[in-house]
């Protein structure tokens, strides 16, 4: 795959995808939104990636926003349909069958933070700050800022920060719940690998079905309680539950193959 704006390794079962705009402060335009949303559609169905890290190129930023330059002179039919993009890619992210852990290292604002939240768990530097600025411009966030802050950190503390454009360091953000960890600069992303190692180890069927049941309770259209009585049973029937079954019983390590 032809990728400008990013990069892709892999390493173990673990892919690491870098926005790779260090001059931009990796701001998202709109060719890179589909870069992305193209690149996971490929990882989906490769079974050479088990977990994925999404990080930012360089120390000042993770995702420094959206790219301002390309909203200028649009209507409400354009800016609707930039959003729409956006949100398609996002739910794209949040709905992935692999987990995504973002590795957020400096300026993690707007679009950037929007994009955080889509992934699954989310791994600070204590460098990070955390922000939705965009009533300074007039605008709101597009991506699905209004719709996953509160989902994450409660409606009153969401509302704050979404109307006074206020940034949080790493600490806060861990204290509310918008971040799993925070580390040094320099461990990040070994933390990030660490904790996508220990997730390598479960049964990848099983790991998918946790994402699938956990969305839904947000999903009003769906019951979260019905969702997991369902992928619940479908888990008797894979190679996989099998294999923890007999390795459990045998007092081993299972072997999990995805089947």
């Amino acid at each position: 795959m032809d990728l400008k704006n990013i990069l892709f390794k892999n390493e173990s079962g673990v892919g690491t995808i870098t926005i790779n705009r260090p001059d931009k402060l990796n701001a998202l335009n709109r060719e890179t939104i589909l870069e992305i949303g193209r690149l996971f559609k490929t990882l989906e169905t490769d079974s050479n990636t088990k977990v994925v890290i999404l990080t930012g190129a360089g120390e000042k930023a993770f995702v420094a926003g959206a790219d301002i330059s390309e909203f200028n002179n649009l209507g409400v039919e354009e800016g609707k349909a930039l959003s729409r993009e956006g949100h398609e890619v996002f739910n794209y992210i949040e709905s992935f069958p692999k987990p995504v852990i973002a590795a957020i290292n400096g300026f993690v604002l707007g679009g950037g933070c929007e994009l955080a939240m889509a992934c699954h768990l989310r791994i600070a530097s204590q460098n990070a700050l955390f922000g939705q600025p965009e009533v300074k411009l007039g605008l709101i966030p597009g991506y699905g800022g209004t719709q996953r802050l509160p989902q994450l950190i409660g409606k009153t503390k969401a509302l704050e920060l979404l109307m006074t454009a206020e940034m949080i360091k790493a600490d806060e953000a861990l204290s509310l719940g918008l971040v799993n960890y925070v580390t040094s600069p320099e461990t990040l992303i070994e933390k990030c690998q660490e904790v996508a190692k220990k997730i390598t180890k479960q049964a990848p069927l099983a790991v998918a079905a946790i994402i699938r049941s956990v969305n839904a309770n947000y999903n009003k259209d769906v019951n979260g309680f019905e969702k997991e009585i369902e992928e619940f049973g479908k888990c008797f029937i894979t190679k996989d539950f099998v294999e923890g079954a007999t390795a459990f019983v045998e007092k081993r390590k299972p072997t999990f193959i995805g089947e």
